[in-house]
């Protein structure tokens, strides 16, 4: 492993994002999404599921408070722990806890998603409301560390008795990441002294050695959690403790079977929907639930990158390319069935069943930057960059107020109302979830989206993703401006003078089969591995320019993909695109889009958006009166008409009302 490729990811203090497309997306999450879910945390949406979750923590907070006034004479009232989600019995409350077991994490992320608004714009006021909310926290937390307020609540003589199911490090991973980046953002240490003290907890009880449980997280994100502690304190122990994690996963005997007392029936594959069934080095395709496993491999390439373990990276790879290249949707999204919200076997990708949760399109995001950070080829940032264009964004709708957990590639709004197997796909954005992991998931990501976008080493700023604003690196400071994802000219402009050469690195677009460059004189040029490295001497006020064409593309699947054989999703620069009732009527599934007709791309601006709009040549057979008609008859030629037909960016779908939508689209010549 060469550490010359390592890079890291800038602090998100040194970025400031201008960009049009992102800036309105960063400020819709701070004006609206933020407000809006702390509303939800808090139990107060009309109309929305409850959430519980700041009520959990001040009902733990009054058990703590109770604990501490009665020392040894302290009894606690217990309540079970057989439910996944606890909800009101006739509306009425007790002093358990209430909804998911994993509840706790929607304020966690969602004071994440605050940290990183805070550094692009401070706000004293959204700073008041969650420190406030971090001591209603932390004054939950029990004197020896934990924290995890579905024990607390129920019952503490259980705790660490079901990693497998019951999420307690979970619940400590998205509290380490929200508690690391708020003290970055604030340099305030409260929340950050309570992660600190959990992780403490759980190296003294989990782990080798005598008094300890070989137990390791039933649901990842501890391991990349704890090398974020590992990053910002240099202590060694959260970089054991997290390698420990991922060497011990899938070890014999299981782990799980010695918890639970029990064996489950499925043989040598029974932990794979918790990547448990074999060491993960072992492990060459990716199995189980999407975003645990995407959470995993991220915490391994974490690991791989900071112990230098070729074997590690090397499962890695593996696994990347068996996802990306025969288990990823065209939009990024990953996770194939509702079973389990897993992946399915290889190239089995269905449109209107599909899972494509946008959890799991988040931490595709994480891991294609770890292996950034790792060597720099433009396929990661590819990836990256077509995850949070569709698979991310469209969990949201355009004001920010409304939710997909699923993202499906087809929609027929009768079938999800009627066919049980498609219930999982929403027609229409959710106010909230009971299991609401992706909206607070989503504002974060969204947040921080400028973390994505460069990383830098010794000798190099690498610039990944394009957006415009200006970047403060070790070495050199840089201008950008651009127009992406709808135009593609960038210009970079160095605002310092270098005293040695410095490079400059840029991704070129895989969707881009040629690019134009105007470079400044006396600048060494390579391409590697996809990108650009532009290497001099640099004086303030150099200028780079770049563009990268965006023509209308038609994709065709791999032909084992067998809902999309004969039919083509359109692409434009990093923007998939789709077809909608609302500008093509209904049954599109009667059209044909032609390959070699006349199309165009129109700038429009609708639902306060500015977008591209695709138009192309189609045909739709004509349906006549098909209500009269057999159900089947001999087969005669199909009555077509011709129309255009309209596209509009797949992030944008469902912002005008129930209705069809369509990805994938019948081909004709």
């Amino acid at each position: 492993m060469d550490q010359k490729n390592f890079s890291k990811p800038l602090s998100l203090a040194k970025v400031q994002v201008t960009d049009a497309f992102w800036k309105k997306e960063m400020e819709l999450v701070r004006t609206e999404v933020i407000p809006y879910q702390w509303n939800a945390l808090n139990d107060n949406v009309p109309g929305a599921a409850p959430s519980f979750c700041m009520r959990n923590y001040r009902r733990a907070g009054e058990v703590e408070k109770e604990r501490k006034a009665k020392g040894d004479k302290f009894v606690q009232i217990k309540y079970p722990l057989d439910t996944f989600e606890t909800l009101p019995k006739d509306g009425k409350m007790d002093g358990r806890f209430y909804g998911f077991l994993f509840q706790d994490t929607d304020f966690t992320k969602w004071v994440e998603a605050v940290a990183y608004s805070l550094t692009q714009h401070p706000d004293p006021e959204l700073e008041k409301t969650a420190d406030e909310a971090i001591e209603a926290v932390c004054a939950a937390q029990r004197e020896d560390g934990y924290l995890d307020t579905y024990y607390l609540i129920n019952d503490q003589d259980m705790i660490f008795t079901n990693l497998k199911d019951n999420h307690e490090l979970y619940c400590f991973g998205h509290l380490t990441e929200g508690a690391v980046a708020y003290y970055q953002a604030t340099g305030k240490d409260r929340l950050l002294k309570a992660a600190e003290r959990f992780a403490d907890f759980i190296a003294g009880k989990l782990g080798h050695g005598e008094g300890k449980k070989a137990g390791y997280p039933g649901h990842e994100i501890a391991e990349m959690a704890l090398m974020r502690l590992y990053d910002l304190t240099g202590e060694q122990k959260y970089l054991d403790l997290a390698k420990y994690f991922i060497d011990e996963r899938g070890t014999k005997p299981y782990y799980y079977d010695i918890e639970r007392g029990l064996t489950c029936p499925e043989g040598e594959e029974r932990y794979s929907y918790n990547q448990a069934n074999r060491p993960v080095r072992q492990q060459d395709e990716v199995q189980g639930h999407s975003v645990r496993a995407v959470y995993l491999y991220s915490g391994m390439a974490d690991v791989a990158r900071a112990t230098q373990d070729e074997s590690l990276l090397k499962a890695c790879e593996t696994l990347w390319n068996n996802m990306v290249h025969q288990k990823m949707y065209v939009t990024g999204g990953i996770g194939a069935t509702h079973i389990g919200e897993a992946f399915s076997f290889n190239y089995d990708l269905p449109n209107d069943t599909a899972y494509a949760e946008t959890c799991a399109s988040i931490g595709l995001v994480f891991f294609a930057r770890r292996m950034l950070e790792i060597q720099a080829k433009a396929e990661y940032a590819d990836v990256m960059e077509l995850a949070l264009y569709n698979g991310v964004l469209s969990g949201m709708a355009l004001d920010g107020k409304s939710f997909f957990y699923v993202n499906p590639l087809e929609v027929l709004p009768e079938a999800c109302h009627k066919d049980e197997r498609k219930f999982h796909v929403k027609p229409i954005r959710q106010k909230w979830f009971g299991c609401a992991c992706c909206p607070p998931n989503l504002a974060r990501t969204v947040s921080s989206v400028a973390s994505y976008a460069y990383t830098e080493n010794d000798t190099t700023l690498f610039v990944h993703l394009y957006m415009g604003g200006t970047v403060e690196g070790e070495k050199v400071k840089a201008s950008i401006t651009s127009e992406f994802p709808w135009d593609g000219h960038v210009s970079v402009t160095c605002e310092s003078d270098t005293k040695e050469p410095y490079t400059f690195a840029f991704r070129i677009p895989g969707w881009c089969a040629s690019y134009e460059k105007e470079i400044p004189k006396g600048a060494e040029l390579e391409e590697k591995d996809g990108y650009l490295y532009v290497t001099k001497v640099w004086a303030k006020g150099e200028t780079i320019r770049l563009n990268f064409p965006m023509e209308i593309q038609f994709l065709a699947s791999n032909p084992l993909v067998r809902e999309d054989a004969g039919r083509v999703a359109v692409k434009r620069g990093p923007v998939v695109y789709c077809m909608e009732e609302a500008d093509n009527g209904k049954n599109l599934h009667l059209t044909k889009l032609c390959v070699n007709g006349e199309k165009t791309a129109e700038a429009a601006d609708e639902l306060g958006e500015h977008f591209v709009s695709v138009t192309a040549e189609g045909r739709r057979m004509k349906l006549g009166d098909a209500e009269k008609q057999p159900l089947y008859h001999l087969y005669q030629k199909e009555e077509e008409e011709k129309t255009k037909l309209k596209l509009i960016p797949y992030y944008m779908w469902n912002n005008r009302g129930e209705g069809e939508m369509q990805v994938w689209i019948r081909a004709c010549e």
